[in-house]
């Protein structure tokens, strides 16, 4: 099984620090944030990695390499132009092939155990959610009996982590440029073919200083 690592993203709420250093190279207790991803995948037994990047990616690509040092392999696709995370992942199905494959957002800090997605996939998406943060109180989906459902006032909603499995053929009617992903997610919702999890550990999506403070934080209360 593959697996994906989002990393184009251009960080706008994280300058001065991602002017000259791409979003997943942002240290956090001294380690670029992308660093903790690659450790997990290969801690859960992930050999084969595929990166997307735009904003400053040669150096993501320069500072990784080709993954040995991390006991992985890893493969890129370029974006000339953002392609947002729908279109970034379509771009990059020629090098995941045609099994469903593991998606990690690159700018967030988790503790969840990769290695728990290695199993079949039953519908066309497999989603990661966790309790909503305060930044985002609203929350994204629901999830019922397994199912993960378009949030609705009468069931308690929850926030996407980032996490996920997906299978290409979520992708079958797209085409090449920039689209999102939660619409072809809610379309297959609709159609009960995205299950769920819920994850209580712990989870930080590192989109602004105070959050990358709080992982630095949470790193320092574990030695």
């Amino acid at each position: 099984m593959k697996a994906m690592i989002l990393a184009a993203g251009k960080g706008e709420r994280m300058r001065p620090l991602t002017l000259h250093t791409p979003k997943p190279l942002v240290r956090v207790g001294g380690v670029p944030l992308i660093e903790y991803h690659l450790r997990a995948l290969h801690a859960a037994g992930f050999k084969e990695i595929v990166i997307n990047h735009a904003w400053l990616g040669q150096q993501i690509e320069d500072y990784l390499g080709d993954g040995s040092r991390y006991g992985l392999q890893i493969r890129y696709s370029a974006e000339g132009e953002p392609l947002e995370t729908g279109g970034g992942i379509f771009k990059a199905l020629p090098l995941l092939g045609e099994e469903p494959f593991v998606l990690v957002n690159g700018d967030i800090w988790t503790d969840y155990d990769l290695g728990a997605l290695r199993k079949p996939l039953a519908g066309l998406a497999h989603l990661v959610l966790v309790n909503n943060p305060q930044h985002h109180a609203v929350g994204d989906f629901s999830l019922v009996d397994g199912q993960v459902q378009d949030a609705r006032p009468a069931v308690p909603s929850m926030t996407y982590s980032g996490i996920a499995v997906l299978h290409p053929r979520l992708f079958a009617k797209c085409q090449a440029g920039a689209f999102k992903l939660a619409p072809l997610l809610r379309q297959a919702m609709g159609k009960g073919q995205v299950s769920g999890e819920h994850f209580a550990g712990h989870w930080v999506d590192v989109g602004t200083h105070e959050r990358l403070a709080e992982v630095e934080q949470l790193l320092a209360g574990r030695h």
